[in-house]
């Protein structure tokens, strides 16, 4: 297949404008299609935007958590061109996590991650409850150590997200907001995005819908690509006094404080299909498990609550590469996650594979073939 030069990314969340911004800096005609405005209004606009893929070392997939850290290594230069390229100002810091345990037993399962990893040459830190809490002080009493890794850090997400879509702009991309897609259909060679606005025709397609990428219907495949919604709620509080000094990752939520003294706590896990709503249940639960953990949260004014539905695959991979049966149809979905995280990297595994020919081998472990003919 000659190399496409007009695509259509059909999504508009961190992903998409990732993939989008990426093919057009590199000279393609891109169309980035949505069906709600503005950009990042699904699972991207519920996200606290943490970057920390040595978290729970112990318990991720080796694949995903090789993925991860590649993006995390992207990120300085990606952001560094995302602004440059969209005059747009993205918060982003790298000021590191602290996951923090009360449980002896896990925290013997941290001593474990800290050597595995500093066998692998990462800075960190171990400490135990006292030491901790001198970190942070606003630590409840009740913990007994944690585990600091100064890599991680933390971006704006929505801020992230429009600044892509103001970038890829820059370099010609358009942007079509308000339109829902229907289906994908190949016509002559070309494969033609059907919208409830009219259709959209490109030599190519991303398939970077998220939760809804198994809505959209594929003409001339058996099945829709495996993704289910996970829900996510994320509470945004008006923090007193001096603030946390980065991430705080406990067992039951995680706590990410901005310069602006808001502090946003994250995230519930819910299977609840296509239902968007914050509930009473998810607020109440993740403000219980803030306390639990920083007692001064009681203290902390409400200001809000939002819902995401994060696009989950069966193994928790996400799905990246191309379809077997249309060539030209290529996959970025299925982050559940880890969108953000992920988007430097899936933006560049996209563009190399769909310009330039080269496919990543992460593309052998990440691509649809996985769950049939799709």
């Amino acid at each position: 297949m000659p190399l496409p030069s007009d695509i259509v990314v059909v999504g508009a969340g961190i992903v998409g404008c990732a993939v989008a911004y990426e093919l057009a800096r590199r000279g393609a005609s891109v169309q980035v299609v949505d069906g709600r405005r503005p950009v990042g209004m699904g699972a991207t606009q519920a996200s606290a935007g943490v970057l920390a893929p040595y978290i729970e070392a112990d318990e991720r997939n080796r694949v995903l958590f090789d993925l991860a850290v590649r993006s995390l290594h992207l990120y300085d230069s990606f952001i560094s061109r995302v602004v440059s390229d969209s005059g747009v100002a993205v918060r982003y810091q790298r000021t590191g996590t602290l996951e923090v345990t009360t449980s002896d037993e896990r925290m013997a399962t941290l001593r474990n991650v800290a050597a595995r990893l500093e066998a692998q040459g990462l800075p960190l830190g171990l400490f135990d409850g006292r030491a901790a809490r001198a970190e942070e002080p606003f630590l409840s009493g009740d913990v007994v150590g944690g585990l600091l890794v100064p890599a991680h850090g933390f971006v704006s997400a929505g801020e992230l997200t429009r600044a892509l879509a103001a970038a890829a702009r820059s370099h010609g991309a358009q942007l079509i907001e308000g339109s829902h897609v229907q289906r994908i259909e190949e016509v002559d060679g070309d494969l033609v995005v059907e919208t409830d606005r009219g259709p959209l025709t490109g030599n190519a397609v991303v398939l970077a819908a998220g939760s809804w990428s198994g809505q959209i219907e594929i003409v001339g495949l058996a099945a829709s690509v495996p993704i289910r919604p996970v829900r996510g709620q994320l509470l945004r509080v008006m923090w007193n006094g001096p603030p946390l000094r980065r991430v705080i990752w406990g067992e039951r939520c995680y706590l990410v404080p901005w310069d602006d003294g808001t502090l946003l706590v994250g995230a519930t896990v819910e299977e609840a299909g296509f239902d968007e709503r914050t509930t009473v249940a998810g607020v109440r639960d993740l403000l219980d498990a803030a306390c639990d953990l920083v007692p001064s949260v009681w203290t902390a004014g409400f200001i809000g609550a939002r819902a995401g539905l994060r696009p989950a695959s069966a193994d928790q991979l996400p799905i990246i590469g191309p379809s077997q049966v249309l060539p030209n149809l290529l996959y970025a979905t299925g982050h559940y996650r880890n969108g953000v995280l992920l988007a430097p990297l899936t933006a560049q595994l996209v563009a190399d594979a769909m310009l330039d020919n080269r496919i990543d081998p992460a593309l052998e472990a990440t691509g649809p073939r996985r769950f049939g003919r799709l």
